[in-house]
């Protein structure tokens, strides 16, 4: 099976549905393939956030550390997006991301995005609902997780 690139890949990705051509490479501008190794941190918390990542294969736990540990709050599969960090001042991670499993994936430079969206109102809103969607997920699953580890248990 070929490869896609960057600009064949995205007009096929669900979270670009909808955006025109011209939209679809202005963003692919901003892109670049990335591959991680098992156990490899995508980015860390507290860390300045400058990507966000269209996982094209592998697996990547969303973790956040409590006192000594980590925990897991969500994972992301091939086709999911993480990290929208890059998108809300000051620009630092919320969470780590790590790669459970070898990972590729599509990142894109997040300092690119803003100045892209900032040029084109029509674009920075069209992304923002995207990530909006992806933060409320991601949101609902850490709550979930959170619920069955520390919810009532009388």
């Amino acid at each position: 099976m070929t490869r896609l690139t960057i600009e064949q890949y995205l007009p096929h990705h669900p979270f670009f549905d909808g955006l025109d051509e011209e939209a679809l490479a202005l963003l692919a501008r901003c892109a670049t393939l990335v591959h991680f190794r098992a156990g490899t941190y995508l980015f860390a918390e507290g860390e300045p956030a400058d990507a966000f990542f269209v996982l094209r294969t592998g697996r990547v736990a969303l973790e956040t550390r409590l006192g000594t540990g980590r925990q897991v709050l969500d994972t992301a599969d091939a086709d999911d997006v993480v990290g929208w960090s890059w998108l809300v001042p000051p620009y630092r991670w919320t969470f780590d991301a790590r790669a459970v499993t070898e990972t590729s994936a599509v990142a894109f430079d997040g300092a690119c995005l803003r100045e892209r969206c900032e040029a084109d109102p029509a674009l920075g809103y069209a992304l923002l609902s995207r990530v909006v969607r992806v933060m409320s997920t991601r949101l609902h699953s850490a709550r979930v997780r959170l619920l069955d580890l520390y919810g009532d248990r009388s």
